[in-house]
Formats: C-alpha cells, sequence, structure tokens
C-alpha cells in the first residue's frame, strides 16, 4: 500500500521522531510505513490521519 506520511510529515515541519512520539509509535514504525515496507493497524492509520486532519483514504492508497 503507498502512502503520502512522508509528504504529510515534511509539510508539517516535522521529523520522523516527533511524528512518532505524537502517535505513540517507534522512530523506525514511522519510518516502514514512510518507505512502504509496512502497513499500519486501522487504528494507526486513524491516529495518522487525524494527525493531519485527513481522511485515511486521502494518506493511503491501494495503487
Amino acid at each position: 500500500m503507498e502512502n503520502d506520511v512522508r509528504e504529510l510529515r515534511l509539510a508539517a515541519g516535522l521529523s520522523q521522531r516527533e511524528l512518532a512520539e505524537a502517535l505513540g509509535v517507534s522512530r523506525q514504525t514511522v519510518n516502514s510505513i514512510e518507505t512502504g515496507r509496512y502497513d499500519p493497524s486501522l487504528p494507526l492509520a486513524i491516529a495518522i490521519a487525524r494527525q493531519f486532519q485527513r481522511a485515511v483514504e486521502e494518506i493511503f492508497h491501494v495503487d
């Protein structure tokens, strides 16, 4: 699954560590999501969407 997490994080001026702290996950988890090596659970995907005030489907793409 592709996603726009990296672009949204950079646009928000957040480091991976800052986003990880806001989400309650490790920096490695954020890195794995951004590089497409890990698809987040539904609760984590919703938390990411809320962090960026977007809908889940605006951030994560099945393409």
